[in-house]
């Protein structure tokens, strides 16, 4: 069997750490194909060396651009790449560009798609991502969904026959990497306080793109009463320098830095009091790694951290404070992400409906 992988943002790569790691260990074919939707290497090179990714085998450099331009971009540079390996799955992951794209061309080519994390579902159709994710899951042969939630959501659109529950693959990774920071001797970030700062990432559109929102959220983590380490997308940078709002202040809460490697991220929110953050997958990985976090958003795909408060949504800004301070859950944590292994299902998954 032959499967060609296709990603392109910090996300995906994360998933496809032990989707390689358990081809690797296999008689199949593994192809990698890196769009370039992500081209900083901070955000994308870094990973590959930390999460010991193969090199890809094919790397498209598309780079930014609008969701138009970058979609037409990947589909244009994807069929010479399909033709040539026509693999018997491609499998993509996700709800990027890079996702979107890559279904579409297989789906022109008659190359049967596999979709990694289907059944996702925020009901926010402002959202780029949500389009990405119905239209990759309707387009799709097999749906590989992580969650009980999803699975349904899958059923509700008349899916579930092309759909399998594996688990979810970033568990794999986030469990193995958080195992490997705890046996040596974390570091705290920019000379924080262990337990006394948390974590943030802000990058999404509706937060990033009206400047008063923006200069809102930016305000509101400054005026926290715990330091707040705020991991710089470079999206968030972009358009705090478009709007003319500072990042770096004194006397305040902020302290600035640029996105981590994945390792030092799982140690840092190891380390913190808990997280703010408007990311999908940065909410999951809190919840996994038994940290509260608060979401800056009206949604979440994924509504099983929301149980018993370890995450809440807070899209508005006001007493934020006390929501990012409110105390740990005392309730034991379920297993909605599944044990760890989810990325060996996968490949069975595959080999089983080949």
């Amino acid at each position: 069997m032959r499967v060609l992988s296709i990603v392109g943002a910090r996300p995906q790569f994360v998933k496809l750490a032990p989707v390689a790691e358990a081809f690797a260990a296999t008689v199949h074919d593994h192809v990698i194909v890196h769009t370039g939707q992500h081209y900083d290497t901070r955000m994308s090179d870094v990973f590959f060396a930390d999460l010991r990714i193969p090199d890809p085998d094919v790397h498209l450099g598309v780079g930014s651009g609008s969701h138009g331009v970058q979609t037409g971009s990947m589909l244009s540079a994807l069929d010479a790449v399909l033709d040539e390996h026509r693999p018997d799955w491609v499998l993509v992951y996700g709800d990027t560009n890079s996702t979107l794209a890559g279904a579409l061309a297989a789906v022109k080519l008659h190359l049967p798609v596999a979709h990694l994390e289907a059944g996702l579902r925020s009901f926010n159709r402002r959202m780029p991502e949500e389009h990405n994710r119905v239209l990759t899951d309707h387009a799709a042969d097999l749906l590989l969904a992580p969650t009980e939630v999803a699975m349904g959501q899958l059923a509700a659109e008349g899916l579930r026959e092309r759909s399998v529950l594996v688990g979810d693959v970033m568990t794999d990774v986030c469990f193995r990497v958080r195992d490997a920071v705890l046996a040596g001797a974390p570091q705290v970030p920019l000379g924080l306080t262990a337990g006394e700062y948390v974590v943030s990432t802000i990058h999404r559109a509706e937060n990033t793109d009206d400047p008063d929102r923006l200069t809102a959220i930016v305000d509101a983590l400054d005026g926290l009463s715990a330091d707040v380490l705020l991991l710089a997308h470079p999206r968030l940078v972009a358009r705090c320098h478009e709007f003319g709002i500072k990042l770096e202040r004194n006397g305040g809460s902020l302290r600035v830095a640029e996105p981590l490697a994945y390792p030092q991220m799982v140690a840092a929110v190891l380390g913190s009091a808990g997280v703010v953050t408007d990311s999908g997958g940065l909410q999951k990985e809190a919840y996994l790694l038994g940290r509260t976090c608060t979401t800056l958003r009206t949604e979440t795909e994924w509504v099983e951290t929301l149980e018993d408060g370890w995450n809440v949504l807070a899209a508005d800004l006001n007493d934020l404070d006390q929501v990012v301070r409110r105390p740990v859950p005392v309730a034991e944590q379920g297993t909605p992400y599944g044990d760890g292994h989810a990325a060996a299902r996968v490949i069975a998954a595959l080999a089983g409906h080949g």
